[in-house]
């Protein structure tokens, strides 16, 4: 039997709830279907849905036509819920696009137009409310056609079991022009298979069109059939993975997981195997349940295609995946609204893990706990999911919870670039990073790259740069909000080879960052962005000129006037920031006598309209916040010292001439490096504390002060308290020195004992000993040790014992007559008393050896383990940034894996 997952998704009262009913009626799912006026519609079950008249929560029903077996999803219309609908977006195979004929495209309908376009989901469009007969249905299609696909098809008609042969014809005419291939074979046969407008409609070349009536139950037999004809049979693979669709509890309180199983099948008792937030976890399914409507059924088995509740999981959310799937695409609708808890501060206590469960269902609700201020904040879509919210604390943990008025969640960005310089160097320490920061495509984020080439900052180095790009949220310089639509370059960056680790690149590149958005502010490139709203205000005529008016007051823009023939009726579309719009449906209510009504859609973030008013209200110092700070930290004998952002460009250690292609917008740039060495023109003296010095320099002030008891105090003229760098503390403690890590693989070994590797190695030995390396090399990017993998040349004639430093690892062929098992061995011998060795092999004789040599030992099951664990974690910080980045050399050597 096949199986596949629809989606029912419509504008706000399009009546794509009673469509829901009204099929599952027909394949004898329920007795009778429901209606929301009645307040008693199948799927909409939760109390405020039925007083409210609109879906909340999306659900699932299971109901079989013919030798098909659908899974249908019904999602909320109503945008405060859209994120909820945008998950199930994830998992359809197809999806239904509910439009109400008398009011034709709305402007939730292109946006949900757009998202099924992003996800690449296969469309049946129904016109609903067809029985008003307030337009026909050629104007109908002429909308389509003109506003969502010249590609809209209506095959009504065509679907009846009687249709005309002059009526196919023509159908099969109109569907051939949607593809020269199948145009083709029409104009040899006069006839196009099932097949082939299968193979249309899933690769979204046609989208078929049904007239009908969902509450009368007319053209639903049409849809149903076009959807039993016309989807092909999806295929699987065999290893079990799936999507999470949602996380939610059940009336017991425990906490089921929703997924669509993608591969392979699942069964009570079955062990998972996943990772979160760089943990690895293994849990047991201990329930398995099928959900239709509000009741399930339990089953043993999941197959896959099923859309299923799964028990005894405890840390997936919406969006991870299972097995052999692939990473979801990025949430395109995001909350603008945020709330704070208005509770006095023992109660916000109590309060703090009730939230954090609710988190656990709706991961937009991004609930942050500010230290500074000890606030507990939310963020939603809008004042309905509030309601809801509020109800569900009540009804769920008997809390009556207060919020105050809510604020706008605003966002930065710049219009102009800027060199932003971060350096990062106390005693022991070293970095420096700077980065380019110009303006990006608007909604697409931050977008990182790098132009430094590979012998002037090594891969891992530049990796980890990258990493602290997207690790957090940084802030702007004018109001403190996130920063949104910046594109990112690294064009210089220094280590030293003895004293840099890891966190100094977190430091200089954080503080690099800020130091640019310093700049852009100063420069008057700094932008606020807000929220807006793409609205379709529909009204009497006679009130049209009040709400023009208003939207202009409101700095809105008006985008497009229709009248409905017929009605005394218009309808005016167009955009507002979400500020203005907030509450404004209680107005139109008021001076239309509840003849109006105002339907709002997301439409991304835009400048502010009133920037000068928000950053007064704001009242954000920039230098104050000492948790994203833009002062850079330079060293000079022997002792640290802080230097403010608008002086670093006169410290900084190298030289990197950046000029700008005008003053404004994408404006491109091109840099020249100063040829001399910027240790030999800038001498350090005990006048000048923050000149530059070389890296012997740095180890000779390190020798002559580790042991010394000085201070060297630099007055902050921008801060009210002094900055005070020592180089030691006032009082000697006596540490143990920490011992130098090393890590031995046995390279061979653990080629033939991954089965990534084993498979290159059956075909070219040297890509598989490449890879590793490159493994390595990336491995040793987000770990402080020493990596030396060795490898077997002792059958080479001849061939003296090899080392080589590649990147930022050694690798060794042994000698002629030499193991690599032997030289392992003899290097654990003379060196695990002075260093902490560690040594990557499963050979069972050399791990007895190791062990009575004093090291440590690490299978190459565990090693594999340890990798994947250190590629997860840098994936996952990654994806919580943006996906959207490249990372390109200077040279032209394009990287195309980064782990």
């Amino acid at each position: 039997m096949k199986r596949f997952v629809i989606g029912i998704l419509a504008h706000v009262d399009a009546g794509k709830t009673t469509l829901s009913d009204t099929i599952l009626y027909l394949c004898k799912s329920i007795r009778r279907p429901g209606r929301v006026d009645k307040k008693d519609s199948f799927l909409d079950s939760y109390a405020l849905e039925r007083e409210r008249g609109i879906t909340i929560f999306s659900k699932q029903a299971v109901f079989e036509y013919g030798d098909v077996s659908f899974t249908l999803l019904d999602t909320p219309g109503h945008v405060d819920f859209s994120p909820e609908m945008e998950r199930t977006l994830a998992v359809l195979d197809a999806a239904v696009l509910v439009i109400s004929g008398p009011e034709g495209i709305q402007a939730h309908t292109r946006t949900l137009w757009k998202l099924l376009s992003i996800y690449d989901i296969p469309v049946f469009i129904f016109a609903n409310k067809m029985d008003r007969n307030v337009r026909g249905a050629s104007d109908v299609m002429a909308e389509l056609k003109a506003g969502l696909s010249s590609s809209c098809v209506d095959m009504t008609e065509f679907l009846n079991e009687d249709a005309k042969a002059s009526l196919k014809n023509s159908v099969y005419e109109e569907i051939s022009l949607c593809d020269e291939e199948v145009l083709e074979n029409f104009v040899e046969t006069g006839d196009v298979s099932d097949e082939e407008i299968g193979g249309l409609i899933t690769s979204r070349k046609l989208f078929p069109v049904i007239f009908g009536s969902a509450l009368k139950q007319e053209g639903v037999i049409q849809l149903l059939n076009a959807m039993k004809s016309f989807l092909p049979e999806i295929e699987y693979g065999e290893i079990p993975s799936a999507r999470v669709i949602k996380t939610g509890r059940d009336p017991s309180g425990k906490l089921v997981t929703y997924i669509k199983v993608t591969g392979g099948e699942f069964k009570t008792r079955d062990q998972i195997n996943y990772s979160k937030n760089g943990e690895e976890y293994s849990e047991k399914i201990t329930e398995i349940r099928i959900y239709n409507g509000e009741k399930f059924e339990n089953t043993d088995t999941a197959i896959s295609g099923m859309v299923v509740g799964i028990t005894g999981i405890s840390f997936l959310q919406s969006g991870d995946v299972l097995g052999d799937e692939d990473p979801l695409p990025e949430k395109k609708l995001t909350p603008v609204l945020s709330y704070r808890i208005a509770e006095p501060p023992e109660r916000l206590r109590t309060l703090r893990p009730v939230f954090k469960k609710l988190e656990e269902e709706e991961p937009s609700l991004n609930v942050h706990w500010n230290d500074e201020t000890k606030e507990l904040q939310i963020s939603i879509m809008g004042e309905i999911q509030l309601e809801v919210l509020k109800s569900k604390l009540k009804d769920r943990y008997n809390e009556e919870v207060s919020f105050d008025k809510g604020s706008i969640i605003y966002k930065e960005t710049i219009t102009g670039p800027v060199l932003g310089v971060g350096h990062y160097e106390p005693l022991r320490h070293y970095a420096e990073v700077q980065l380019v920061i110009e303006p990006g495509e608007p909604g697409k984020g931050i977008v990182f790259e790098s132009g430094v080439l590979r012998e002037d900052l090594e891969l891992n180095w530049q990796r980890l740069i990258m990493t602290h790009i997207f690790e957090k949220e940084h802030l702007g310089c004018l109001i403190g909000a996130p920063i949104d639509d910046i594109r990112i370059t690294l064009v210089a960056g220094r280590a030293h080879q003895k004293h840099t680790e890891g966190g100094d690149f977190r430091q200089a590149t954080y503080r690099a960052l800020r130091q640019g958005l310093m700049k852009a502010a100063v420069q008057g490139y700094g932008r606020i962005l807000e929220p807006y709203y793409d609205f379709t205000l529909e009204l009497p005529k006679e009130c049209t000129g009040r709400a023009m008016t208003d939207i202009d007051r409101k700095s809105g823009k008006i985008t497009g006037h229709q009248e409905i023939e017929g009605t005394g009726m218009v309808v005016l579309t167009g955009t507002a920031p979400v500020s203005e719009l907030s509450g404004y449906s209680m107005d139109v209510t008021a001076y239309t006598k509840g003849l109006g009504n105002i339907y709002c859609t997301y439409a991304g973030y835009r400048q502010c309209h009133n920037e000068k008013e928000i950053i007064e209200k704001k009242a954000y110092d920039a230098v104050s916040d000492m948790r994203n700070p833009s002062y850079s930290v330079f060293c000079a004998h022997g002792a640290g010292f802080a230097v403010e952002w608008n002086e670093v460009d006169s410290y900084k250690h190298i030289d990197l001439k950046v000029s700008f292609n005008g003053t404004g917008g994408k404006s491109g740039f091109s840099i020249e490096k100063e040829n001399e060495d910027f240790a030999e023109k800038k001498e350090p003296t005990s006048a000048d504390p923050g000149a530059s010095i070389s890296g012997d320099e740095i180890d000779s002030i390190i020798n002559r002060t580790y042991f010394a008891n000085k201070k060297q105090e630099y007055r902050n003229p921008f801060r009210r308290k002094k900055t005070v760098l020592t180089a030691v503390p006032t009082k000697q403690k006596t540490e143990m020195p920490k011992k130098t890590a090393y890590l031995l693989v046995d390279g061979y070994n653990i080629i033939f004992a991954w089965d990534e590797l084993k498979t290159l190695a059956d075909d070219n030995l040297d890509s598989a000993r490449d890879r590793l390396n490159e493994i390595l090399i990336n491995y040793k990017g987000m770990h402080d040790t020493e990596i030396i993998v060795v490898y077997d040349a002792y059958r080479v004639q001849g061939h003296p014992t090899e080392y080589l430093r590649l990147e930022n690892i050694n690798v060794v062929f042994t000698k002629e007559a030499e193991t690599a098992d032997r030289f392992i061995e003899r290097f654990a011998h003379e060196n695990a008393s002075r260093f902490d060795v560690t040594v990557a092999t499963s050979d069972g004789l050399e791990q007895i050896i190791i062990r009575g040599q004093g090291a440590r030992l690490l299978s190459a099951r565990d090693f594999k383990e340890e990798v994947d664990r250190t590629r997860d974690n840098i994936r996952e910080k990654l994806q919580k940034g943006n996906d959207n980045f490249t990372l390109k050399s200077a040279m032209s050597t394009k990287i195309d894996d980064l782990f």
